[in-house]
């Protein structure tokens, strides 16, 4: 019998995710053998226990090498696994945040700060539960790919619903950057320019603005072959968002509830004794004012918003298997504790974005809180920075956001073919040109979150890791009445609830006119 851990020689070659590699297979003893692999090295597969391994291995030969012997159990690598246990936690964290931040103020105005508190942390618990789920799941048949892992469960067709589902809701985090950079940029250089009355031009054209900065940054960096060249971008995108929850912080104390929107002609503003006394052209109110009362509780049409937009947030789970491949000395436990850190820092940062913007607003917080601010001082120096870094940090992510779709489309489309230029340019020009029109025309960034959100989020975060989970781990090792298994499929029925009751609020809203997510900024 051989131990239980052993190591397998790395063929020393990084590479594009969804690139066709050569595996190297270490003959092992036996099946039971090696459940966790130490440095350079993902969970070996029992050839002979998984659902349709047949047909796996014939369709996967690019991404595995089997032994000979069907009986013997063989150890996979095609990655050398590098990344320190402190960059794995920053790398997670940086896919985790994203845009979503943004509306969270939104959900807590019409949920209340406790039923947030309440939401946010179930959610947060439940991300974490998912990912335990997907890495036992990747332990059992050694593969790296969200995609290969539902093709491991289901064969074509699951491997087909984790692409579908991966592409959709990286489109809709790719929108919504671009929304924000449709709706921030012109009011950047508005202030930039100190033009109080647009009168049509074209460079105060958000449209237009979306379009020159795709072309002109965003597709550049997408035609790079490798996802590896982008990851000095993660690190600055992570601190703009820090900067952004200090602005957010601070701006509390500085904003007196309720606000006057702005009026330019501050020699009006000289002689109202009211806002004379707040320079920044806020009117005070005195105290007890009901407008600037916050609820711990509130449910209205727009609470069925908060949920999936909470989804939204909190789904990383495509890139949890690769970040947990370039891990050096990866064990299920250690990329556990990964998530679990990843996942409590994110926690804390939401939270307190959404606290601190929803105090300072109350119920006249809209769907993305940097437009509210702009309400009071478009001319506001640390807003304007804080604009100027929340756009750097989206334009500069969505590279890598778009990497993962144009792999799942490889997977779906060209499972057999080797990496060609023409094709790797083509897909990410047509790519980034749906996501423009999709920008241009939709209605506003809270569709887009709300839609997707309670789509392929809960399949992402519910209901594939759970039922991939009880398709792969073998009836030897859990019983389908096993504890684990049922509370597997309670969680994939979660999932499924959610995704019903979400789509259905949301419809409801929209069809009853009421919505505000129908209104443009």
């Amino acid at each position: 019998m051989e131990p239980a851990e052993m190591n397998a020689i790395p063929n020393g070659k990084g590479h594009e995710a969804g690139e066709e590699t050569t595996a190297i297979a270490i003959k092992s003893q036996s099946e039971d053998a090696a459940q966790e692999l130490v440095p350079n090295s993902t969970e070996n597969a029992s050839t002979d226990r998984t659902p349709g391994n047949a047909e796996a291995n014939l369709a996967e030969s690019s991404e595995f090498t089997s032994n000979a012997d069907d009986k013997k159990a063989p150890h996979f690598t095609d990655f050398e696994g590098k990344t320190s246990f402190g960059m794995s936690v920053f790398n997670l964290g940086n896919a985790i945040m994203g845009s979503g931040i943004l509306g969270l103020a939104y959900a807590m105005a019409n949920t209340g700060i406790v039923l947030f508190i309440i939401l946010l942390t179930v959610i947060a618990g439940l991300s974490s539960y998912s990912i335990h789920l997907l890495l036992k799941s990747s332990g059992v048949v050694g593969i790296r790919a969200y995609e290969q892992l539902g093709f491991r469960a289901f064969g074509t067709p699951g491997k087909m619903a984790a692409g579908i589902a991966i592409t959709l809701q990286n489109i809709g985090a790719m929108s919504s950057y671009l929304y924000i950079v449709k709706y921030e940029f012109p009011l950047v250089i508005q202030a930039f320019l100190k033009v109080d009355n647009p009168s049509g031009e074209w460079y105060l054209n958000g449209n237009y603005l979306v379009v020159i900065v795709s072309c002109t940054v965003i597709l550049p960096l997408t035609l790079m072959k490798q996802l590896g060249y982008l990851g000095y971008t993660s690190g600055f995108s992570l601190s703009c968002m820090v900067f952004f929850l200090i602005a957010v912080i601070y701006k509390k104390f500085q904003v007196k509830c309720p606000f006057d929107d702005y009026v330019y002609n501050r020699t009006v503003l000289g002689f109202n004794t009211s806002v004379a006394a707040d320079p920044g052209g806020v009117e005070m109110t005195p105290e007890g004012d009901p407008g600037c009362t916050p609820h711990l509780f509130n449910l209205n049409s727009q609470t069925a918003y908060t949920v999936p937009i909470l989804a939204f947030a909190f789904v990383c789970h495509p890139e949890v298997l690769p970040i947990y491949t370039e891990l050096r000395n990866p064990t299920k436990t250690k990329m556990q504790h990964v998530s679990n850190i990843s996942i409590g820092v994110m926690y804390i940062m939401y939270l307190l974005a959404a606290l601190f913007g929803y105090l300072t607003f109350i119920d006249k917080v809209e769907a993305e809180l940097l437009h509210t601010y702009s309400r009071i001082d478009p001319y506001d120096t640390l807003i304007l920075c804080v604009r100027l870094a929340v756009l750097t940090a989206v334009t500069l992510t969505v590279p890598i956001v778009l990497f993962p779709v144009r792999r799942a489309i490889q997977q779906l489309f060209f499972p057999n073919k080797t990496f060609w230029w023409p094709r790797h340019i083509v897909i990410a020009i047509s790519l980034l040109t749906l996501i423009n029109l999709l920008v241009i025309f939709a209605p506003n960034i809270l569709g887009i979150f709300g839609v997707i959100g309670a789509t392929s989020a809960p399949c992402l975060i519910f209901i594939f890791p759970a039922v991939f989970y009880i398709r792969i781990v073998p009836k030897e090792e859990e019983p389908m009445r096993s504890a684990p298994k049922i509370l597997a499929a309670c969680f994939a029925f979660l999932g499924v609830l959610f995704m019903v009751m979400s789509i259905s609020f949301i419809i409801i809203d929209w069809t009853s006119g009421s919505s505000k997510g129908s209104s443009g900024h």
